[in-house]
């Protein structure tokens, strides 16, 4: 990977949480959680809006029918509207515990968000209300929504496994159990048939098969992540670390292997893969004498 270049976030201080983009407009969006912002920024212009008093913001979605921002915020448990374009305020949910990830199953146009000690719940963004419950044994963390089966697969670290649920019936249907501890980050591999985990402790990735939960390969990777997005384009996984690195594998036919590492900074384990703009986008927070800043990764063919 190739550093394009860096956008630095001014007055951000702390963790540095989800990431979500409107690729239409170019806009990416940015959940400070130890800032209590969330920062809109042109990719394009380099201006920048901030959204700030909030509860610990984590999870972020961009919703393109209705051109909406929804933020999760697991200090005061809200999920809030606002309009992506101005960032005027546009409602409230009041939900729970540690409101987390935030994901969009794009058939139904439902938002899906993990709460509490054990929840994800289902909303209907149009009227703002929570329409179904899946519940989970414990907090729910990465997710994924496979839109080709409506099976959602969510990560339990604290339960050491990882849940299947269906989303018409809102009820697991399987539990698998994680190799390792600590399965914080989770991606889908190509046409739904594989699922990605990253586990801390020790620090490996691990892909099952979704249909049957079989662990097909287990490898280590670096410290820290919090993020796995698959590139599709070249058959390419990148795994965002906190011990300031991303680190690439490569599929060859039934084969993944490890390609290398990109020095990226402390603590930059969130980041964003996007295939309509190709860019991998790492949030590195503020260290000791530097500021918070994102940077734009251009993938090598």
């Amino acid at each position: 990977m190739t550093l394009e270049r860096e956008v630095l976030l001014p007055g951000v201080k702390g963790r540095i949480d989800h990431l979500t983009l409107d690729p239409a407009h170019h806009r990416l969006f940015v959940a400070e959680i130890a800032n209590g912002t969330v920062d809109a920024i042109d990719l394009v212009s380099g201006k920048m809006q901030r959204i700030s008093g909030l509860a610990e913001p984590q999870g972020v979605a961009y919703l393109p029918a209705q051109n909406q921002l929804v933020v999760a915020s697991g200090g005061d448990g809200t999920v809030r509207f606002y309009n992506a374009a101005t960032l005027a305020p546009l409602g409230q949910i009041k939900l729970g515990d540690d409101a987390d990830n935030v994901r969009v199953d794009k058939p139904s146009g439902q938002i899906a968000v993990g709460y509490g000690s054990g929840a994800i719940a289902l909303i209907d963004p149009a009227r703002r209300e929570v329409i179904g419950r899946i519940d989970l044994p414990a907090h729910p963390e990465g997710f994924q929504i496979d839109d080709g089966s409506a099976r959602l697969y969510v990560n339990l670290p604290n339960a050491g496994t990882v849940a299947v649920a269906d989303l018409h019936s809102a009820k697991v249907t399987a539990r698998w159990v994680a190799p390792h501890r600590l399965n914080f980050p989770m991606a889908l591999g190509a046409e739904g048939k594989q699922i990605a985990i990253v586990s801390r402790l020790p620090a490996h990735v691990t892909w099952f098969d979704a249909a049957s939960g079989a662990v097909r390969l287990d490898l280590p990777t670096c410290g820290d992540a919090d993020d796995i997005f698959r590139d599709a384009k070249r058959h390419r996984w990148y795994v965002s670390c906190g011990s300031g690195k991303v680190e690439i594998f490569a599929e060859q036919g039934s084969a993944i292997t490890a390609m290398g590492t990109v020095q990226t900074g402390t603590g930059g384990r969130t980041s964003l893969f996007s295939p309509e703009l190709d860019r991998l986008i790492v949030a590195v927070p503020a260290g000791w004498t530097g500021s918070a800043k994102l940077l734009l990764l251009k993938p090598n063919e």
